[in-house]
């Protein structure tokens, strides 16, 4: 049986372990969030320091491939209040502290960062900064338009500290940008790279999709191919998740027939990883590939690699601090989901209360089961021969991987489990075998994108 059809099933992509679907029905009080943040905070801010995710929701215009959480509007006015509400939220943080924290790591995502003017990027950063200490080997990066990012926006954020930046790319084809609302040339990508780099930014990023509608063969190679012409640091490539089920109106933009299919969008994946090697990128984990200078690939050679909420980061740090609507933070102990509305997560924060909706605290399976999905995904390996690393959950692993050994996707050996070369493609699926409340449970098919 073809490998894609065989494996090409709805499943999670392990940003977390549990995944959100599966967090605990009872949630997580605001009382016991705070004191999981406080013990995060209390054991990891002096030795490494924490990470601190900032969510800016709005956008220009709708993309029709997006699931973000997003807010779509022109009206630029809403950006003041918007940054008050996330600078009270984060002294609501400090209020719950007893010392300075000391940050390792900022990510601004969205939505769409560069929809804020330079002032206004300025105000929320130095709000940040101003009440914490910035380690010096800190990271600092952000999500950008290439339509919509100017050389004030990247010089402003650069003397801030920035140094990493990454832009939305997706796809050049003139079609395939038509039918994701995406118009974007690659002169322009190729502008804002150039000044990036100009300025000083030591890290570039790219974000192709494959699998979008109206996508084919040689509109991959063609896009890859200009890619290389700019040669960035890294480049994430993700597969396309059709979930319409959740995110609405926006990914029913298209005719469904014009997706490519399984095998189709499988070849999409096999070419550019082919065309990646061939112009000097190494795999990195699932989805992502670097070039050997740069700091990603550093940590998958050193074994820092780390995955969370933000994607594969170069460093851990045991607490991060989601601010914004929809932002997840995550004490490693548990997490908690901020409100998914503007008005609601403004209002309670004018209100002075954490904009928590829901969260999830872990137990000892959950955090054994945890770090074993997070050794795959960063090193296509785990192992428990630990009595530390060994839970219940592993019983039977060995029979439930029995199909993927014999089709050569992945190795158990005693208390070892490795992923083969043929099988990082199929990493989500090799997750799910440890999943023990995915497997305890019977999703909806409509729960999760599909792996391939």
């Amino acid at each position: 049986m073809n490998l894609i059809r065989k494996y090409n099933v709805p499943g999670p992509r392990y940003t977390s372990y549990p995944t959100v679907p599966f967090w605990d029905e009872k949630g997580i009080s605001v009382a016991q969030w705070v004191k999981s943040f406080q013990y995060a905070f209390d054991e990891s801010n002096e030795t490494e320091g924490i990470s601190l995710y900032i969510h800016l929701p709005f956008c220009e215009s709708l993309c029709t491939f997006c699931g973000c959480h997003k807010h779509i509007t022109k009206r630029h006015e809403v950006e003041p209040p918007y940054i008050s509400a996330v600078l009270k939220e984060w002294n609501l943080y400090l209020a719950l502290l007893q010392q300075r924290p000391r940050i390792k790591e900022i990510h601004l995502g969205g939505g769409t960062p560069t929809f804020f003017s330079s002032d206004n990027l300025k105000r929320l950063l130095e709000g940040i900064l101003s009440k914490a200490e910035i380690l010096p080997d800190a990271a600092l990066s952000f999500e950008g338009h290439p339509n919509h990012t100017s050389k004030e926006q990247l010089q402003t954020l650069f003397d801030l500290g920035f140094r990493r930046c990454s832009f939305g790319v997706q796809d050049y084809d003139p079609e395939v940008q038509k039918a994701i609302h995406r118009i974007q040339p690659f002169e322009f990508v190729k502008a804002v790279t150039e000044q990036a780099r100009e300025i000083g930014y030591n890290s570039v990023s790219h974000d192709l999709v494959f699998g979008l509608p109206k996508q084919h063969i040689e509109n991959i190679v063609h896009t890859i191919r200009k890619t290389g012409e700019l040669m960035p640091d890294r480049i994430a490539y993700y597969s396309y998740a059709h979930v319409p089920w959740i995110k609405g109106v926006g990914q029913r933009g298209y005719d469904e027939n014009d997706l490519p299919k399984d095998e189709e969008k499988r070849a999409l994946y096999e070419i550019g990883k082919q065309l990646f090697d061939e112009i000097g990128y190494v795999e990195i984990g699932m989805d992502h590939f670097a070039l050997p200078s740069d700091e990603l690939y550093k940590s998958m050679q050193n074994r820092t690699l780390h995955r969370n909420f933000m994607g594969y980061t170069s460093g851990k740090t045991l607490l991060m601090i989601g601010l914004g609507m929809s932002s997840i933070s995550d004490s490693w102990y548990g997490f908690a989901q901020n409100l998914k509305s503007v008005e609601e997560y403004q209002n309670a924060v004018n209100a002075g209360q954490l904009p928590i909706f829901r969260g999830h605290l872990l137990n000892r399976e959950d955090l054994i089961i945890r770090q074993h999905i997070l050794n795959i995904m960063c090193r296509f390996e785990t192992d428990w021969s630990d009595s530390n690393m060994q839970v219940t959950a592993l019983d039977g692993l060995k029979n439930r991987l029995a199909e993927m050994i014999n089709d050569g996707l992945v190795e158990v050996k005693g208390q070892s489990l490795r992923v083969t070369r043929a099988g990082i493609p199929f990493v989500r699926n090799i997750c799910m075998q440890l999943d023990i409340k995915l497997l305890n449970s019977k999703p909806k098919d409509n729960m999760f994108s599909k792996t391939v």
